[in-house]
């Protein structure tokens, strides 16, 4: 390989981990992307990752939830780890246990609450959505709520009223002849 060809390598490879987050290593991968691997960092929250991210290890670290939206803005993220983390199972886990459900199910099972009370130590995947909180959410509203058979029975008065009427005229109009 030429030498202008191990720069422009080199070049590539530094300007792909630029972005990296302090806390964490990152590399380059062949096929694109990068392979961040924040693991083992004491992280409380979930550092600025770089677009390119394919691959994410955040095990270990200090995380109770997750913002939602958080992976949205990498589209190439294939691999994530989030074990050995103290997750706080309840609404703020919607998203993760989504995005789990999403692309790796099996992960569901290896991702542990260690809070509430309640349910420590269950895998995530194994959580109804009672368990994980009501998070604001509410059924939608039964098509069969008083104001539809008010109209309902509107609908069908003036029905037997416009049949009554026509009714009376056809009766009154078969006098006349």
């Amino acid at each position: 390989m030429p030498a202008w060809g191990a720069l422009f390598l080199l070049w590539a490879t530094a300007e792909a981990t630029k972005d990296c987050p302090v806390p964490c290593t990152c590399q380059a991968l062949e096929t694109m992307g990068l392979w961040v691997d924040c693991r083992g960092q004491g992280l409380t929250s979930l550092p600025t990752l770089p677009a390119h991210t394919r691959h994410l290890l955040l095990a270990n670290n200090s995380l109770r939830s997750l913002p939602p939206g958080a992976f949205d803005h990498l589209p190439q993220l294939q691999t994530l780890d989030v074990t050995q983390n103290p997750w706080y199972c309840d609404c703020s886990l919607t998203y993760l246990r989504l995005w789990l459900e999403d692309h790796t199910p099996e992960a569901l099972l290896i991702v542990h609450c260690s809070s509430p009370d309640l349910i420590t130590v269950h895998p995530l995947g194994q959580l109804t959505g009672y368990e994980l909180g009501n998070c604001g959410w509410q059924l939608q509203t039964s098509w069969a709520y008083p104001a539809v058979w008010w109209d309902v029975s509107l609908v069908v008065v003036a029905t037997i009223d416009l049949a009554l009427l026509a009714g009376l005229l056809c009766t009154a109009t078969g006098s006349l002849d």
